[in-house]
């Protein structure tokens, strides 16, 4: 059994509907991140688990218990702990202070005490800040006192709204790390929602990526990635070339590639190739180079035949090395490390 099972759930804002009929479920120890544009449904499922908003139809299971209509207050102490976006300290109070609010639930002192020695161990820059009002603290400490506040309530699973949002890019991977950490150590069930496709791709079991209030597709990184379900999801994650062709017999032929199709049905197709698998190679002429962008450890080249433009991107050092230029014809050759197939599109 699943630790949360979410099924068919609606959420309205008045007459507008946020949430269409979505579903998924979380294991154990999992982490799972919600992507999407801004308004495809992400906080606004986030704030339906914890109770924030009503549904009004579907059912959220946590631990085989219906808690579709349980008030927050009591879903915070069955072990659901939120970091909304923003951080949203207590500006006014300590570090100590807002770290014992985040254990409000729990009523053995010992025990309190004993959770905020960990939080301790696990932030030390907070203890040494314990007495500093937090609305004082930086961008970045602030965002570890409201991590470090939904921890001190030993929670099973945990809510984290854009935790990175705000931050500058070495502070996005200071934290990044720190919850990767903090979450095989304790092997916190984990619900992360986030813009960053990278962050998403390099942090998650799982990835629901949603749109206008539904789930286009819930699949492993790897999956999502290399097989996506549509052309959109697959348009989600970065730039990708279609090549035209026609499945036979479980066999797919096109004037570029060739490459087995099993599960295919006859038909006609487009291949989905990534840019890091068309390659730019020294041998023939088949297209000419329009333009090349340098990108430090990679390039980013566009490449035109008589038929079409692809764009592919390579390693800089091989690039320079073979001595290619804006201008210049070169051979191009594609090596999709996997087969995604997409019934060509009708006009």
């Amino acid at each position: 059994m699943a630790m949360l099972e979410v099924k068919d759930l609606h959420v309205y804002y008045g007459v507008i509907q946020a949430l269409k009929g979505i579903s998924f479920e979380v294991n154990q120890g999992e982490v799972i991140a919600l992507i999407g544009a801004n308004g495809a449904g992400k906080t606004t499922t986030l704030q339906t688990l914890t109770g924030l908003l009503s549904a009004k139809e579907g059912s959220v299971v946590f631990e085989g218990k219906d808690i579709t209509r349980v008030p927050a207050h009591k879903i915070v102490e069955m072990g659901i702990a939120h970091v909304p976006e923003g951080r949203r300290v207590f500006s006014d109070l300590s570090v100590y202070e807002n770290l014992i609010m985040g254990a409000y639930t729990r009523k053995d002192k010992a025990e309190i005490q004993e959770s905020l020695a960990g939080v301790y161990k696990r932030f030390p820059r907070l203890e040494e800040r314990k007495g500093q009002r937090a609305g004082t603290l930086s961008g970045g400490e602030q965002q570890r006192v409201a991590l470090a506040r939904a921890l001190a309530c030993e929670p099973s699973i945990l809510l984290l709204d854009e935790p990175f949002s705000g931050l500058d890019e070495k502070l996005r991977l200071e934290m990044g790390a720190l919850v990767r950490k903090l979450q095989k150590e304790r092997k916190i069930t984990t619900i992360l929602v986030t813009h960053d496709k990278k962050e998403a791709l390099q942090m998650s079991d799982r990835i629901a990526l949603m749109s206008n209030g539904h789930i286009l597709q819930y699949a492993s990184p790897t999956e999502i990635f290399q097989h996506p379900e549509n052309r959109q999801v697959a348009a989600y994650f970065g730039k990708a070339n279609y090549i035209e062709g026609t499945v036979q017999k479980e066999q797919f032929d096109s004037d570029y590639i060739s490459c087995e199709a099993k599960g295919y049905a006859d038909g006609k197709y487009e291949l989905l190739v990534r840019p890091f698998d068309v390659k730019v190679i020294a041998e023939g002429s088949a297209v000419e180079i329009r333009e090349m962008t340098y990108l430090g450890e990679t390039v980013d080249l566009y490449l035109q035949d008589e038929k079409q433009t692809f764009y592919a991107q390579d390693i800089s050092a091989r690039i320079h090395v073979a001595g290619f230029k804006e201008g210049a014809r070169a051979g191009i050759e594609f090596a999709p490390e996997s087969i995604c197939l997409f019934p060509e599109e009708k006009e």
